[in-house]
């Protein structure tokens, strides 16, 4: 680069611009930007937040939601239901200021992740299989009523999903956002299937910062 280049950051304080003012101004463009939906308001809130979190305008036809996942989900956050997360990444990202505008009660603490507990990785090692499954597993009854958020790991998916029909596990709300390569796909679909709430990132892309906007903008809806 030259060294009679003039650094672009002076031009940000020559007009200054807010963390906020930012974040408004990237919606604005999501907005103008975005291509036609059949959304509804609410939900629209959701998707344009994973739009926001990707910079990735495809992702936004491939959300699905069941009929009745945000009011679902509005109803166990005001309530204080407990939220699983499938990786250490979600429970560190979701914002505990965030909950509490919905419950006060919310602390850390009503955030589950088994995944890195020493029983969870002695038993995984001894089966051959991943964490996750048994991390999800360990949460059992706890699931019954809670926010589920599957950002990482599609097996511990399948068995939310088996754990849903055999042993009549009822989450309030799943977010069904795994991602790779492997039983990932088949995760998202068997999921839909289910009469469980669900938010749904079809196709091989997810994440744990998606499943954390998606509870992020669920958190801020103005109704619920």
């Amino acid at each position: 680069m030259k060294t009679n280049h003039r650094p672009l950051i002076h031009d940000l304080l020559e007009s200054p611009l807010s963390g906020q003012q930012i974040e408004d101004l990237s919606f604005a463009r999501i907005d103008a930007e975005a291509p036609e939906n059949n959304y509804t308001a609410d939900e629209w809130q959701v998707v344009r937040r994973l739009i926001h979190t990707t910079a990735d305008f495809a992702i936004s036809d491939l959300i699905r939601f069941s009929p009745d996942a945000l009011h679902s989900a509005r109803k166990a956050l005001q309530q204080g239901k407990t939220i699983y997360a499938d990786s250490n990444m979600i429970r560190s990202g979701l914002s505990i200021p965030r909950l509490q505008k919905l419950n006060p009660a919310y602390s850390r603490a009503e955030i589950l992740c088994h995944v890195a507990d020493e029983d969870t990785v002695t038993q995984a090692r001894k089966e051959g299989l991943p964490r996750s499954l048994f991390a999800i597993r360990k949460a059992g009854k706890k699931l019954d009523g809670a926010i589920v958020l599957i950002g990482n790991a599609p097996v511990a998916l399948l068995e939310l999903n088996r754990m849903a029909v055999e042993e009549n596990i009822r989450p309030s709300l799943v977010v069904g956002m795994p991602v790779g390569f492997v039983h990932v796909l088949e995760s998202k679909e068997e999921l839909a299937q289910l009469d469980l709430p669900y938010i749904i990132l079809d196709g091989r892309r997810g994440g744990s910062p998606l499943a954390v906007a998606t509870l992020h903008a669920i958190c801020m809806l103005d109704n619920g």
